[in-house]
């Protein structure tokens, strides 16, 4: 196992290292924006004198590279700056707004995963099936569509027939159950939208399997179709499949933008769409770093468990 714990520290270090590259281009494209940052926020009313003390709070007299180690200084304390909108604290905005994103992404996985090895697993059960043909066409046709455009066609067929609501509009106090039926629909849209990976996933990596020796024998001993793909070829295939649920995971959290626009769902993204109308760089810069560090935890998470789930790698000769 310590060839495990080697590779998790690898990808650790590689994950870190991205997120300093990532937070180099999060800063560098801010500072390539064009106009006054200074003049955007206060207006063209305001006076030279006003303008040169909002620079000196900001700290936009210093050089880009003092400012850089500043900003990255206080991130690395958890301390993101205030938001130049309201001047509240960005932890404490981010805070309720990332949860409500996380739930989002949860309650979509819940939904999808499930839903994605059930297919995969019966269409390559029933391969070359009408069922495989139905299936691959249906999925294959939910993720060509634009998120906003499913989006849309569902509100347009569900939310206007009073089933479930257009607006998913909670707040802390709102219950579990309230909560589960007023972000139906983002969950549903995002849902559509990663299932057909997953599924393929599924299918391609348990018909994969079937060709193998050791199938071949199960199958001569007389074991149901069922039972060799649940016991036999689903386990082996755990690796490809782990893969790409987590880089759909990662999605989930990273592209909720759009659906979490077009439902006013108060995530991150919402957040991070108001902040930008508003030209509020720090909340930007903070959830684009967030955003960021989300996937690379994600695909760290990937790597580790697909090797878990293959002993050749855990227990190498």
């Amino acid at each position: 196992m310590s060839h495990v714990w080697k590779m998790v520290a690898q990808r650790l270090a590689l994950g870190l290292l991205t997120l300093f590259v990532i937070s180099l281009i999060i800063f560098g494209a801010v500072e390539l924006l064009p106009g006054d940052l200074a003049q955007s926020v206060l207006g063209q009313a305001a006076t030279p004198e006003t303008l040169a003390a909002f620079r000196r709070e900001l700290g936009l007299d210093l050089p880009a590279h003092e400012r850089y180690l500043s900003w990255l200084g206080g991130v690395l304390q958890g301390d993101f700056g205030n938001s130049l909108a309201n001047r509240r604290p960005i932890a404490d905005l981010i805070a309720v707004r990332f949860s409500n994103t996380l739930f989002l992404a949860l309650y979509a996985a819940a939904i999808s995963v499930p839903l994605s090895l059930v297919l995969g697993i019966l269409a390559a059960l029933w391969r070359n099936s009408i069922y495989d043909r139905a299936v691959n066409v249906a999925t294959l046709s939910s993720i060509s569509f634009p998120e906003f455009f499913v989006a849309y066609i569902l509100i347009f067929y569900i939310a206007q027939a009073g089933i479930f609501p257009s607006i998913a509009n909670v707040s802390p106090d709102t219950s579990l159950g309230e909560r589960l039926y007023r972000t139906f629909l983002p969950a549903i849209t995002l849902t559509l939208v990663v299932t057909a990976h997953m599924m393929r996933m599924t299918r391609a990596a348990i018909i994969n399997l079937l060709a193998s020796p050791y199938i071949e024998m199960a199958r001569l001993k007389g074991l149901s179709p069922g039972r060799i793909i649940l016991r036999h070829a689903l386990p082996n295939a755990l690796a490809p499949i782990i893969n790409v649920i987590a880089l759909n995971l990662a999605y989930l959290i990273t592209g909720v933008v759009v659906v979490e626009v077009v439902f006013v769902y108060p995530g991150l993204g919402q957040l991070m769409v108001d902040s930008v109308a508003k030209r509020d760089i720090t909340v930007v810069q903070a959830s684009a770093l967030i955003f960021a560090a989300a996937f690379v935890t994600l695909n760290l998470i990937a790597d580790v468990l697909s090797t878990l789930s293959n002993p050749r790698l855990v227990h190498r000769r």
